[in-house]
């Protein structure tokens, strides 16, 4: 999948900003940001659902503007909702999607893997909201599909149906299935992501490996602790070094913490100074055209 200089308007209010990135066969992809930073247009876009305004997106080869039904049954999508209430029992409903697709995975598989072998043979309008997430997810993956988007798509699992729903994401990858996951669980980003993508405020503040992501500044570790003297924090390169001359100088500090920023610390960081700049932008053009799109509700 390619995606260059994408651009989304809404008549004066522009939506997306020339958003560019790639993502390879078998690569998993975590887009992240914050509500109504873009991600769900952009999603949307990509799934053929939606139009842009600009710039140039190939998906499995095609423009998703132009896919036809052969294209999309090589997509798997697993929305964020789903007001799926019916009547048939869970393998019924997994069975019956599992037959729009020329290959297939094995519907006992998917029940397992999304933790659903005791909910088999159980009507869908009867399982709990979790539960029937894991639907969902099940009729996302069924396919095969050579391309995956997966938004939000552990909300409602409990861990142990977490782990093993990664397990199949992972195994997925492992076969070159392609996959972009939107999720408020950075953790999951971490874990499952080769690499991440912050959209923010309409635009692409940076990418690459979850460990990589951001500057220098803000992936150096913070030595916390506390003497005499009262607490103490600093930031450096080289925590061991600086630990060992604490114990050198006054013997084992109280409360020494090591405290290494975690893809959330970074992303978090990411998101705040993409809001300061586009506060800064508006405060010197006098503009407000974010503003009415969000209030329009034109952002997702």
């Amino acid at each position: 999948m390619r995606v260059h200089d994408l651009t989304k308007s809404y008549g004066a209010a522009t939506a997306l900003h020339g958003l560019s990135f790639e993502v390879a066969a078998g690569e998993t992809l975590g887009l992240l940001g914050p509500n109504g930073a873009g991600k769900s247009t952009t999603i949307e876009i990509l799934e053929g659902y939606r139009d842009r305004s600009g710039g140039e997106v190939s998906v499995l080869g095609v423009d998703p503007q132009h896919g036809g039904l052969d294209w999309k049954a090589r997509l798997g999508i697993v929305l964020q909702t789903s007001g799926e209430q019916g009547t048939a029992t869970v393998r019924e409903q997994i069975a019956h999607f599992a037959g729009f697709y020329p290959r297939p995975r094995d519907v006992d598989e998917v029940i397992a893997a999304v933790g659903l072998e005791s909910k088999a043979g159980a009507r869908i309008r009867s399982l709990s909201g979790g539960q029937r997430r894991r639907v969902d997810v099940a009729l996302g993956v069924v396919g095969n599909p050579e391309l995956l988007f997966l938004d939000e798509p552990t909300t409602g699992f409990d861990p142990e149906a977490r782990r093993r729903f990664w397990q199949l994401i992972r195994s997925l990858s492992e076969d070159g299935t392609s996959i972009v996951l939107t999720t408020h669980y950075l953790d999951e980003a971490a874990h499952l992501s080769d690499r991440v993508a912050v959209v923010a405020q309409g635009r692409l503040v940076a990418q690459g490996p979850p460990d990589e992501l951001g500057d220098e500044e803000a992936r150096t570790p913070r030595v916390v602790w506390t003497d005499s003297e009262g607490p103490h924090e600093v930031r450096t390169t080289e925590p061991g070094a600086l630990v060992a001359r604490l114990h050198a100088e006054g013997g084992e500090p109280r409360s020494l913490e090591v405290i290494r920023p975690s893809l959330e610390d970074v992303y978090l960081d990411l998101v705040a100074a993409a809001a300061r700049a586009t506060d800064a932008e508006r405060d010197a053009t006098g503009g407000d055209d974010r503003h009415r799109a969000s209030s329009a509700g034109v952002l997702s």
